[in-house]
């Protein structure tokens, strides 16, 4: 009898080695669509997830993100590309990585049995407020359950992500994701379907909390950190359109601010320096609408 959930055999995927190339890839693709459909029935958790996570960062703690394998490096992209894109302190991301970053090369399986290794990660990593996200496509890997099981007794909130219903993982969560996604074509080979379905919830989980943070000013990535030349001309493009100034006037208002996307907006709305635009966006909560708002742009 086969297993259920991630360990499940695909009930189409017999014969899947002799069928020719195209019909494979076919039934790939549908599987990947299917479960990036189960996306949609957790964004009430998602919300939630992301708010924690919002609360925990502006309040100057950190966001932890937790796993072994796929589901790790599905938590470590979304975890590195933060700072850039949203600018948010890199002393303020924590990845916690079954074996350590050392081990990307191979991806050796034992470390996600260590639990030993997992506490004292969780206790090194995490403090009380912290926002924990721990992704475990079973939702019974052993790093992952440790490490959420000493990040709340610590304090800090713990957002679960796995893909079966029945994941020992949320027991240890104060919110729990469940991405119910079909059995794999390869079966087992969470890198596929369940990964998928991962990368999307945190897509949308991370997006969602930079925009509670006021990083996104309408499609707008305002608090980017602009460190190339494609990236400098992002930001006056993006000073540009919300501040209705040319795209020259702009990159001017972008050196006059060090940088700073929103401050940038700020003197292009009106404020009279660089020193008058930090004190309203301080006041605004660093939420650019409310900051335009209060000096009328």
């Amino acid at each position: 009898m086969n297993a259920g959930g991630t360990e499940g055999l695909h009930e189409k995927a017999k014969g899947l080695d002799t069928m020719l190339p195209g019909d494979v890839l076919s039934l790939l693709s549908a599987g990947q669509q299917q479960a990036a459909r189960s996306v949609d029935l957790a964004l009430d958790a998602i919300a939630q997830a992301s708010c924690f996570a919002a609360d925990a960062v502006g309040a100057g703690h950190r966001l932890v993100y937790v796993g072994a394998g796929s589901s790790g490096l599905m938590a470590m992209a979304d975890a590195l590309e933060l700072p850039g894109t949203y600018g948010i302190g890199r002393e303020q991301i924590a990845i916690l990585f079954a074996g350590g970053t050392s081990n990307l090369s191979d991806m050796p399986g034992g470390p996600e049995d260590d639990i030993e290794q997992a506490a004292m990660d969780a206790e090194l990593a995490i403090g009380e407020g912290d926002c924990v996200v721990a992704i475990s496509a079973s939702g019974s890997t052993p790093y992952a359950l440790a490490v959420a099981q000493v990040a709340r007794a610590k304090g800090a909130t713990v957002v679960g992500i796995a893909n079966n219903p029945d994941a020992r993982l949320f027991q240890h969560s104060d919110v729990a994701i469940l991405l119910q996604t079909p059995p794999e074509f390869v079966s087992g080979s969470t890198r596929m379907g369940a990964g998928t379905a991962q990368k999307i919830a945190l897509n949308m989980f991370s997006t969602l909390m930079a925009i509670r943070l006021g990083h996104v000013y309408d499609g707008y990535m305002v608090n980017l950190r602009a460190d190339n030349k494609k990236l400098v001309a992002r930001a006056a493009r993006i000073v540009s359109g919300i501040g209705n100034v040319s795209i020259e006037e702009a990159g001017l208002l972008v050196e006059r601010a060090t940088g700073s996307i929103k401050i940038a907006i700020l003197l292009a709305a009106g404020a009279k320096d660089k020193n008058s635009a930090e004190s309203i966006l301080r006041e605004s909560g660093q939420n650019v609408r409310r900051a335009l708002q209060s000096i009328g742009g």
